[in-house]
């Protein structure tokens, strides 16, 4: 009987011993997840914070000016005193030398500071049609020498998009169709045309783009023109 109650007495205490061990795995499995979701978050939030850093950064860089019409550099001049928003990410060309800051809008200090992401069409960084306006005395005019396969990238605080060209259209101002949503990614670019006709330009030229691939910050090659 004692032996019979001895094991009974053993076999208790090892399943107590067991269910402490579980418990104690599991808390801890607990705690190392939320400590890893923890790390995982504030990763992400760093590096949402270093990359809208390096957007604003970039964006205070003077740009090429060296096709620019006078009045436009002019204008950029001026914009640069101006209260303006942050920018929403920057615009990549390596192929054509252009790098500019994206804002909300398409308003002339918008335009005269950068390029305006047309609102109405999806917002950069999201799936659909990404709009995206430009004077073509300005930012855009590094436009005429695109060519198809050329590489765009646009750059927010969380993704970096690369994109490639796949056609160039010259359009009537009314030709709205081109900013209708689309089921795939693509990128149109806006702006005047012709790019050197002396006054209002009667046009526009069209740069369709698709989306290639995410990539890594293309912001670590940017420096100044």
């Amino acid at each position: 009987m004692q032996v019979t109650e001895l094991i009974g007495s053993t076999v208790r205490i090892l399943a107590v011993l067991c269910l402490g061990t579980y418990l104690g795995a599991r808390a801890d499995g607990e705690f190392g997840r939320a400590q890893g979701i923890a790390a995982f978050e504030s990763e992400r939030l760093a590096d949402t914070h270093a990359a809208s850093s390096r957007i604003q950064d970039a964006a205070t860089l003077k740009p090429n000016q060296s096709r620019w019409s006078p009045g436009r550099i002019a204008a950029w001049r001026e914009s640069q005193a101006a209260a303006s928003q942050a920018p929403l990410g920057l615009l990549r060309l390596p192929d054509v030398d252009l790098v500019a800051p994206v804002y909300i809008g398409t308003g002339e200090l918008a335009l005269n500071r950068g390029l305006g992401w047309i609102e109405g069409t999806s917002p950069p960084g999201e799936s659909g049609n990404v709009g995206i306006a430009g004077h073509r005395d300005g930012f855009f005019r590094a436009l005429q020498d695109v060519a198809r396969g050329d590489v765009v990238e646009l750059v927010t605080p969380d993704s970096t998009l690369r994109y490639r060209i796949d056609s160039t259209v010259v359009v009537d101002p009314d030709a709205v169709h081109v900013l209708a949503p689309t089921d795939s990614s693509v990128l149109t670019l806006v702006t005047c045309y012709p790019f050197y006709y002396v006054g209002h330009a009667p046009r526009r030229y069209i740069v369709r783009a698709r989306l290639e691939r995410s990539g890594p910050d293309p912001l670590q090659r940017v420096s100044a023109n």
